[in-house]
């Protein structure tokens, strides 16, 4: 989202909050605070967050060999995992991380990559945010030793925020409305061809509902776009009148619209992110992104597919959620994360407990046992979700 944008300056600051944050609450003990003003750990130096009845998380920060803010991440399985963000960077690991490669696309150190999707430790696509032709899409099938470009938006309103794939060679992009009409785009050949399913110059054939001024997706952390199954695909927006997602079952060819109660009506609150764990529960977190220190009711949850949403538990940290991940084969387990900290649940998003006050901005996870979040100045920190 344009705003996003805009306002990216102001939370990269945030990793320098003023003062000390307090304590993150917890039931089973404080947090030990990790404020980004305090010296961070040193990579491979692990700590732990305080011990739950779901667990005891071990937290080992790692060395993404760059200094460049990282947005997005996307665990393939416990060795190989991509991530990418500011300045055109990307960095990836075949080891589980006690080992990355970082480096930058060519032509492309001015952009934002805001999403990131991987098939292998050699296929992975990026997709870099921006006004016009600032939005791409770029893939590599040689471990990022040469990238090509598969889409540059050529339409100056247009705006892509996320993108998400069902397999090798079928994915979706969204961006935020261009005069009511949600562009989506849709590849069914890994890429080589974008198509526009959803087209502005043709308001009337679009089978997207139309959108609310501003409407869009805030691309936080590339989860505002996420694919299920065969067929289905989310999009969570914001900077809309109301809050709501959109749904499709047939891969984009009919969407509904479906309203949560999340947070919003102003051009800075919506949702953020969007995950299932499967066929019924889902979670959704936003809030307000320009306000890093107060707290909104910002998690939504579904038991019913996503037909209907109530409010979720509240976080541990304030500020907006730019992520949230359910744990696969965690049974419940969910990370959330934001410019203030990050938090895990262990019941589907009821009660949250904190697990770290770093600035985080993207999430994967592969299991309990094997999850990275990502943020400012190359943070990557591995997360281990150990049992009692």
């Amino acid at each position: 989202m344009r705003l996003f944008r805009s306002l990216l300056p102001l939370l990269l600051a945030s990793c320098v909050p003023a003062g000390s944050p307090p304590d993150s609450p917890t039931p089973y003990g404080p947090l030990p605070e990790r404020a980004d003003t305090a010296p961070i750990p040193s990579p491979g130096e692990p700590y732990r967050a305080g011990e739950t009845p779901f667990g005891w998380p071990l937290l080992t920060p790692q060395a993404s060999r760059t200094e460049r803010g990282l947005i997005a991440v996307h665990a393939v399985d416990d060795q190989v995992v991509w991530a990418a963000g500011a300045g055109g960077t990307f960095t990836v690991t075949r080891d589980g991380g006690k080992t990355w490669r970082a480096g930058t696309v060519p032509g492309a150190d001015s952009l934002q990559f805001r999403d990131v999707h991987a098939v292998n430790d050699r296929v992975a696509w990026l997709l870099s945010i921006g006004n016009g032709t600032d939005s791409r899409i770029y893939r590599t099938v040689d471990r990022g030793r040469n990238w090509a470009v598969q889409f540059i938006n050529r339409d100056p309103k247009a705006f892509y925020d996320c993108f998400a794939f069902w397999d090798e060679r079928s994915g979706i992009a969204m961006s935020d409305n261009v005069n009511g009409v949600f562009p989506i785009l849709r590849t069914e050949d890994s890429g080589r061809e974008w198509q526009l399913i959803s087209d502005p110059t043709d308001s009337a054939g679009s089978r997207v509902p139309p959108a609310t001024a501003g409407e869009g997706g805030f691309a936080s952390s590339g989860t505002c776009v996420i694919t299920a199954g065969e067929s289905e695909a989310w999009i969570a927006t914001g900077a809309g009148a109301s809050a709501r997602l959109l749904h499709t079952t047939d891969r984009g060819y009919s969407w509904t619209s479906i309203p949560t109660p999340m947070v919003a009506g102003t051009a800075t609150t919506g949702h953020t992110s969007i995950t299932f764990r499967d066929m019924r529960y889902g979670l959704a977190v936003g809030g307000d992104v320009a306000a890093l220190d107060s707290r909104t009711d910002n998690v939504i949850r579904s038991a019913d597919g996503g037909k209907t949403w109530t409010a979720g538990g509240t976080l541990t940290f304030p500020g907006p959620a730019h992520v949230v991940v359910f744990v696969p084969q965690g049974s419940g387990l969910a990370v959330a994360a934001g410019p203030r900290g990050a938090s895990w649940t262990g019941d589907d998003g009821r009660t949250w407990f904190a697990l770290d006050t770093l600035n985080y901005w993207g999430a994967s996870f592969v299991g309990r046992d094997a999850g990275w979040l990502v943020g400012p100045k190359g943070r990557i920190t591995k997360v281990e979700l150990e049992k009692r």
